[in-house]
């Protein structure tokens, strides 16, 4: 027999009136889930118009009782007999409620959408390992969904981070004028807007910044990725570094250095020194801590070659002048702590310029580690400029400070 079309009419008495409304949502909600419509669906807490609506439909004597049984393999065939949907229940559904995607279907797409929406940043992170991490972990925890809702929402916010991660680490340039260039809008980056603690975690995750909170470490951490919230806070300790002595930062600079004494650098003076015209032929030795500054500064003073120091994770003054060393062709040397911490800060360093370890290799570490020497703690990692370090630390598991081996490093600072 040719089915007809469906008798939308007749359909709407049987299926589509207040008495059958809350069976049609649950045969709805059936279909969403991806369940077939066969077998018994339970009404309970019926009501009597309910109960009187599905029994006429089904050309059964109303009965009683709290639940109500709907057999739907009968009510399908009442639905194809009486030619209100020949097509069958399924059918009846959706002719009268709109077409049903599954659910399933519908969060295929949800992700899909998201997956989308995380694209621009995973490309902004994929060349660095620890940025690749830190976006991993941010699409992986749910944080932008509950800051934005959905993926249309969430894009452009997306999109915002991705361009700014891209652009870090910059050189030296305050907040306000980053978030302009960069973003279009220089309070894209303000403490209050959402994208600001995103781009915060990664720049923690580029230098390994410490977790924390507060307006001082905001600024820390800004700055360990050439962002400044001003340019006096970022400060650099040094000994007889060249200067320009057309500056005032470089007769200074001059004058400390005829006195053996160290300078401590602003960003301000940094960045106002010439970059190119005062590195060429210099060997600049870098180290971790302030007390081998203190050292060079009482034994050698002014016969100490150019010395910095990082005083732990780099500054963006640091990183500023480090940068202007090595582009006016000057020779950077490393040196740090033999631990963790200090694998790290030399690794993070390697992103912004390039140097050669100063006395901070396997050999060197070996030599200098003492069985009375403090445990190493925390995480190991890898040693990219002398793959033996991190095994032999990991070996004899001793922390070897700086301090330890101050005399090698002062014989090696001290002019010919």
């Amino acid at each position: 027999m040719e089915l007809t079309g469906p008798d939308i009419p007749r359909l709407r008495r049987l299926l589509g009136s207040p008495g059958t409304a809350r069976l049609l949502a649950r045969l709805r909600r059936r279909m969403e889930d991806g369940s077939s419509l066969t077998g018994t669906l339970t009404l309970g807490r019926v009501r009597e118009d309910e109960r009187a609506a599905v029994e006429s439909l089904l050309g059964r004597r109303p009965g009683t009782g709290a639940s109500l049984g709907v057999p739907l393999d009968t009510l399908d065939a009442v639905l194809r007999s009486s030619g209100a949907s020949p097509e069958g229940l399924a059918a009846a559904v959706t002719l009268l409620t709109g077409p049903v995607r599954s659910r399933k279907e519908a969060d295929d797409e949800r992700e899909r959408a998201w997956a989308a929406v995380f694209d621009p940043l995973e490309q902004a992170c994929g060349t660095d390992p620890a940025l690749a991490r830190w976006c991993a972990r941010v699409r992986s925890d749910g944080r932008i969904r509950r800051l934005t809702g959905d993926a249309a929402s969430a894009a452009p916010l997306v999109e915002t981070v991705a361009r700014a991660v891209a652009a870090l680490p910059a050189d030296g340039v305050a907040l306000s004028e980053f978030a302009a260039r960069v973003l279009g809008d220089a309070h894209a980056l303000d403490d209050d807007r959402p994208a600001t603690g995103l781009v915060l975690g990664a720049a923690r995750a580029l230098t390994d910044q410490p977790e924390g909170g507060g307006a001082a470490w905001r600024r820390r951490v800004w700055a360990a990725v050439g962002v400044l919230k001003d340019e006096l806070s970022s400060t650099v300790l040094a000994l007889n570094l060249p200067g320009d002595p057309g500056t005032a930062t470089g007769r200074a600079l001059a004058a400390l250095g005829e006195a053996g004494q160290p300078a401590v650098l602003t960003l301000r003076q940094v960045a106002g020194e010439p970059a190119h015209t005062r590195w060429a032929g210099v060997t600049v030795s870098v180290c971790e801590n302030p007390a081998v500054v203190a050292a060079a500064a009482d034994r050698l003073g002014e016969r100490c070659t150019p010395l910095l120091c990082l005083q732990g994770q780099p500054s963006a003054a640091a990183l500023t002048l480090l940068r202007q060393a090595a582009q006016g062709g000057a020779r950077l040397r490393v040196h740090g702590d033999f631990d963790w911490g200090g694998v790290r800060i030399a690794t993070g360093l390697a992103r912004h310029v390039p140097w050669e370890p100063w006395r901070f290799g396997a050999a060197d570490y070996r030599a200098a580690v003492s069985e009375r020497g403090r445990p190493l703690t925390g995480f190991p990692a890898p040693t990219a400029w002398d793959p033996g370090l991190a095994d032999a630390m990991e070996e004899h598991g001793r922390r070897v400070e700086e301090e330890t081996v101050l005399g090698d490093l002062l014989a090696d600072l001290a002019r010919g």
